[in-house]
């Protein structure tokens, strides 16, 4: 007899609570195997493909693409065991149950995996796995959100009577659709629930919001006389959520929390590409400029160990920093990403140049894990590749400065007591006033401008 088993959103880790789904990789029917990517979902820290840890066959998917799952709820249905196994579609077959969350011991050892972490595969053997006990509940083809087949279309449903308010708990999973619900002032027992059992989504929360303030605003009737003949649309909305969500909501807290101060200074950085000319020239892996940059930094932070430092704001410490955890800026179709290169200060420049290229191809093409875009310690922002000289950035929430390099042009400049054309460049460095005074600051920026000019002034560190 086979077994339909529920696979809900996994925890993502990260104190992520929502994920969007971005594509779905399987359809209704399809047969899968165990730990087989089945959707790819977008949430505030990366785009990645969730691995399903049954075998079996797709009786159901929940959520359309586009649709913001809090983590918990379902995602899709596998029919494991009998007929399932052998490639044949389940769908509301008599006798079928759905385990809600079901473990290892609910299904045969060899349709399911262990439990699922967004990004990464569950294959192989479980060390310890648990029986747990869950309540079945029959199937029923096509039956609340799922997507089966069917062979004519739903019947059309009446509008749902408003609920009346209910004692007891509220089926609330995420705390983002606690906050809306609190912020806008809405009582959520008076929320009828969309997801399985009744569970309160973001999408019933705003829909509830919404039939409030037309029923507020429901304007009286206006003769057409007094119709102006251009109405003025109120723009495009674009929603803050995902990638860009996760932006908004860091470079607002690095504003409200951090009292940043910008420096900046020219520099000629004639040397400093002559010796990157000389580097690749020798043979071997070819080196970037950003890799330069990058063991300039963790050389400058060396000295000066206050910009590689935090503040514990509830503590009132300043907590330095024992690695470099270089973060950089990359732009991508999706958004502002800052991919973060572990321990840099320990790396060759060849090493950064390697990881530096993995980490801005996996930016690109949206593969980029939660464990590549957190902890970094300082970042390293080259917006001189969007043709420009110099800007203040935002600092990295929680990171206590930023260095900025501009566009390297040729530009007049006094070389050896002569006016000459050299390579300039323009470096800002952003930093917490809180960690350190403009003393400091300067000294790091005016490091870094000598290794620029004078990239030989490396070798006493090297």
């Amino acid at each position: 007899m086979a077994q339909v088993l529920e696979f809900k959103l996994p925890d993502l880790g990260e104190g992520l609570t929502e994920a969007e789904i971005v594509r779905w990789l399987v359809n209704v029917g399809d047969v899968v195997a165990i730990d087989q990517p089945v959707v790819e979902v977008e949430t505030a820290k990366a785009m990645v493909e969730v691995p399903c840890p049954y075998g079996g066959v797709v009786t159901a998917r929940f959520g359309e693409e586009g649709t913001e799952l809090p983590v918990g709820a379902p995602l899709l249905t596998v029919a494991v065991g009998g007929t399932a196994s052998s490639g044949t579609a389940v769908s509301g077959a008599a006798g079928a149950s759905v385990a809600s969350g079901a473990s290892a011991g609910d299904a045969e050892s060899s349709e399911y995996s262990g439990n699922v972490l967004v990004g990464y595969g569950t294959a192989g053997p479980a060390a310890r796995r648990r029986r747990v006990r869950h309540e079945s509940t029959a199937v029923a083809g096509g039956g609340g959100r799922t997507e089966a087949k069917a062979a004519a279309p739903a019947p059309a449903r009446a509008p749902a009577p408003v609920p009346a308010p209910v004692d007891g708990p509220v089926p609330v999973i995420s705390p983002l659709v606690r906050k809306l619900a609190r912020d806008k002032g809405l009582d959520l027992r008076e929320v009828r629930g969309s997801g399985p059992a009744g569970l309160i989504l973001r999408a019933d929360v705003e829909s509830a919001l919404a039939a409030a303030e037309t029923a507020a605003a429901r304007p009286a009737p206006v003769p057409a006389a007094a119709v102006p003949a251009v109405v003025a649309e109120g723009g495009e909305r674009v929603p803050l959520r995902g990638v860009r969500g996760a932006v908004a909501d860091k470079l607002s807290r690095s504003r409200t929390e951090i009292p940043d101060a910008t420096c900046w200074v020219d520099a000629d950085a004639t040397e400093l590409m002559a010796a990157r000319a000389a580097m690749n020239a020798a043979g071997g892996p070819k080196i970037s400029l950003l890799a330069l940059l990058a063991r300039i930094c963790t050389h400058a932070l060396a000295r000066y160990p206050e910009l590689n430092s935090t503040v514990d704001t509830a503590a009132r410490e300043i907590v330095r920093l024992p690695s470099v955890h270089l973060g950089f800026a990359a732009q991508t179709p999706r958004g502002l990403v800052v991919p973060v290169v572990r321990d840099a200060g320990t790396r060759t420049a060849e090493s950064l140049t390697e990881e530096f290229a993995r980490l801005t191809e996996s930016a690109r093409q949206g593969t980029l894990t939660p464990g590549d875009l957190t902890g970094g310690t300082f970042t390293l922002n080259n917006y001189g590749v969007f043709g420009v000289d110099g800007s203040t950035p935002i600092i990295n929430h929680p990171e206590a400065a930023m260095l900025g390099v501009g566009r390297i042009i040729p530009k007049p400049w006094v070389h050896e007591g002569e006016l000459a054309v050299r390579k300039v460049v323009q470096l800002s460095l952003t930093f917490d006033h809180r960690v350190c005074d403009g003393g400091t600051a300067g000294g790091f920026l005016r490091y870094v401008a000598d290794c620029v000019e004078h990239p030989a002034v490396l070798l006493r560190t090297l």
